[in-house]
């Protein structure tokens, strides 16, 4: 069994590194058979993209992998993942997604446990304490990100 607590406590590191850059604090990683192939956050304001929400990061530096790999990882995400990164995963056939934490944003959960997905939410408090400071900050950043 794949140690939870390593791998989102990897996910929240890119989180604030995410934070530290001055972007959005959602990180997440990808891992594959107890390993790590992929690490990223949210850099929709560091480097002005549409799409690199912290799931799609992670995914993006795994590298392209061929489907047999992808329908033996497990995704990480410190926050819910939204229409376009659950979307995603079920296009590469990610069979698991551990969440940080869903207080702050619902994303698509029921949408991928629809699809077989096998969602687990962890409710950690760390992931929670870091977006609520953040929102506190840039309430505004929030709201683009979120599509508000």
């Amino acid at each position: 069994m794949e140690n939870t607590d390593e791998f989102l406590k990897a996910a929240i590191e890119e989180a604030k590194k995410g934070y530290a850059a001055g972007g959005i604090p959602i990180g997440s990683v990808l891992v594959h058979k107890g390993e790590i192939i992929g690490r990223g956050h949210n850099k929709r304001v560091q480097e002005g993209s549409v799409v690199l929400h912290g799931e799609m990061d992670a995914l993006e530096n795994a590298g392209r992998q061929p489907a047999s790999v992808y329908k033996e990882c497990t995704l990480y995400t410190t926050l819910s993942p939204c229409p376009m990164c659950s979307g995603t995963i079920l296009l590469y056939g990610i069979p698991r997604v551990v969440i940080g934490e869903n207080k702050t944003f619902m994303g698509e959960e029921e949408l991928l446990k629809s699809r077989g997905v096998a969602v687990s939410v962890a409710n950690n408090e760390e992931c929670y304490q870091l977006m609520q400071q953040f929102i506190k900050e840039k309430p505004e950043l929030w709201n683009e990100d979120i599509g508000v």
